[in-house]
């Protein structure tokens, strides 16, 4: 099986932990968003769907978005489910399957979605995730006959609720030589994350 996997990315939050828009959170000269955006261009994802909260969408003309489909969640303020529903909702009829990576994890690694791709193209299992190092993370995918559970979804919760329900069918691709990906929910995550890019600068 040769799947057509679409990427969702999640970046309609308002950063309220934070106090400023972590999408747009300048690392080594570039917004942590443009990150997650070139890794799910470099991976097989296709299409992608980039979903902003009106408010970042208006300084969104920073990112370079060449290939991205992007979409505005005019209902952010509601919670992650409706972010959920507008990807969704971008989808063309024949995808199996779509990979949700969040707009706050600027190290998620393109090879790692090819891997969950992999892993799912060889199980067909309808949840894939990888299980890092450190215990499992982000991004998942889950597979089209799980969408209607998806947009069933209501308030501040992303796709939780839907792993819960399926827990024993949920496949873990091992990533066994990374840690999960740095999360920007704090002042201390910035730095670490302006460190990091700071050192892969100097070893590339």
């Amino acid at each position: 099986m040769v799947a057509k996997v679409a990427g969702i990315i999640l970046a309609a939050g308002f950063s309220r932990r934070l106090g400023q828009p972590k999408q747009l959170v300048n690392l080594c000269g570039q917004p942590a968003l443009q990150y997650v955006l070139d890794a799910a261009r470099h991976s097989r994802l296709d299409p992608i769907i980039l979903v902003l909260n009106p408010a970042v969408a208006q300084v969104a003309k920073t990112l370079e978005m060449s290939g991205v489909n992007l979409v505005i969640n005019e209902r952010a303020h509601e919670g992650q489910s409706t972010s959920v529903h507008v990807g969704l909702a971008q989808l063309p009829p024949n995808v199996d399957a779509v990979l949700f990576l969040l707009g706050d994890q600027p190290f998620v690694d393109p090879a790692v979605i090819n891997r969950i791709i992999d892993c799912f193209e060889c199980t067909q299992a309808p949840i894939v995730r990888p299980r890092y190092v450190d215990g499992p993370g982000n991004p998942v995918l889950i597979a089209r006959d799980l969408f209607s559970e998806l947009m069933a979804l209501q308030g501040d919760t992303g796709a939780r609720p839907v792993l819960a329900a399926h827990a024993q069918e949920i496949v873990e691709c091992e990533i066994p030589a990374l840690a999960s990906p740095l999360d920007l929910d704090t002042a201390e995550d910035v730095e670490r994350a302006r460190r990091t890019c700071q050192e892969r600068a100097r070893h590339s």
